[in-house]
C-alpha cells in the first residue's frame, strides 16, 4: 500500500440482512480503502458470504446503505441490479467453489470475460457481423488483455487447454485473472485460497498484492487462512454471529481478545493450544505479546 492520505471506496452503513427470524448480518458498518486489501475474517456461520451476496446483488439487504466511489460519483449498490453492479459499478467477484467454464479454453474464458465490452464495440451484432475496424480493434485488445492475464498468472503454455484440466490452484489463479478482465474498481474474493497448499497460498498472496499496487484498486476478500490474511492485509474486519466484534490493522486485530474468543471459544486468559496459536499468529497465554 502507498503511503498518504487513505480514501474511501466502500463505505457499508448499518447493513443488516434477516431471512424470517434469521438475523445473518447485524447492524455492520465499516470502510474499506482504495489501492488497500481488506480481509473480513470471522468463524463458521459468521455471516462473511452473506455480507459478499449483499454487496454483489445476489441478496437485496433488509437495512444499510452500500456507497461504492467511483470516477467522482456514488453508486448505491443496494438499490442497482447485480448485472449492473459488476458493468456500471465495476465490482468483480469470485466464489469459494470455482466457477469457471470448465468446457472452454484458459484463453477463452478471459475472453469471455471481456462480453460486455466486446458486445458493444460490435453494435449489437451488426459490427461484429461484418467485421468492421472498430470491432476488430477491439477484439485485438481483448485478446492482449488475455493474454497479458496469462502471463502474470504463469498459464501462456496451458492458454489452448481446457479450464476444467488445469491443477486446482492454477484454476484459482485464473478464475481471479478473469474477474480482473473486466476492469473492476472492487475485487471481492470469497476464499480465494481455500484447498491450496501453502506453496499455492504463498503464490496466492504475491498474486493479489500485485493487483493492489499495479492494477490500484481495492480488494475485499474473505478468508480463513489466517496466515494469507495476516501478511497482505491492510485493514481486518472480524464478524461473530452476523455482528462487527473488530475492525483495525492486522496486528491490532489479531491480538483483540474479542477476535480470539469468537475464533477459539476461549476466555482470553486461558491458554491457546500451540497448533491454532500458530495458525492465528500469537503466543500462548504466557507468551502472549
Amino acid at each position: 500500500m502507498s503511503g498518504g492520505a487513505r480514501t474511501p471506496l466502500l463505505t457499508v452503513e448499518h447493513l443488516s440482512m434477516r431471512f424470517g427470524g434469521l438475523v445473518a448480518v447485524d447492524d455492520v458498518g465499516f470502510t474499506a480503502y482504495d489501492r488497500e486489501i481488506t480481509a473480513v475474517i470471522g468463524p463458521n456461520g459468521a455471516g462473511k458470504t452473506t455480507l459478499f451476496n449483499c454487496l454483489t446483488g445476489f441478496y437485496k439487504p433488509t437495512a444499510g446503505r452500500l456507497a461504492l466511489a467511483r470516477g467522482g460519483g456514488t453508486f448505491l449498490l443496494e438499490r442497482m441490479p447485480a448485472h449492473l453492479i459488476a458493468r456500471r459499478a465495476g465490482v468483480a467477484r469470485t466464489f469459494q467453489n470455482i466457477r469457471l467454464f470448465a468446457g472452454m479454453s484458459v484463453l477463452e474464458n478471459l475472453i469471455v470475460a471481456q462480453h460486455n465490452r466486446l458486445q458493444a464495440a460490435s453494435g449489437w451484432s451488426i459490427k461484429g457481423m461484418f467485421g468492421l475496424p472498430s470491432y476488430r480493434a477491439a477484439e485485438r485488445e481483448a485478446l492482449e488483455k488475455a493474454k497479458a492475464w496469462l502471463e502474470r498468472i504463469r498459464l501462456t503454455r496451458r492458454a489452448d487447454e481446457p479450464a476444467g484440466d488445469l491443477p486446482y490452484g492454477d484454476q484459482r489463479r485464473l478464475e481471479i485473472a478473469r474477474a480482473m478482465c473486466t476492469d473492476p474498481v472492487l475485487l471481492c474474493l470469497d476464499e480465494p485460497a481455500a484447498g491450496l497448499n501453502p506453496r499455492e497460498s504463498s503464490e496466492l498472496a504475491e498474486l493479489l498484492q500485485d493487483i493492489r499496487d499495479s492494477a490500484r484498486i481495492g480488494v475485499l476478500l474473505i478468508e480463513h487462512d489466517m496466515s494469507v490474511v495476516m501478511r497482505i492485509s491492510d485493514h481486518v474486519v472480524v464478524l461473530d454471529y452476523g455482528r462487527k466484534i473488530a475492525d483495525g490493522p492486522p496486528d491490532a486485530v489479531r491480538d483483540d481478545p474479542a477476535v480470539i474468543k469468537a475464533y477459539l471459544g476461549e476466555d482470553d486468559e486461558d491458554e491457546l493450544p500451540p497448533e491454532v496459536a500458530a495458525d492465528l499468529g500469537v503466543g500462548t497465554a504466557e507468551g502472549r505479546p
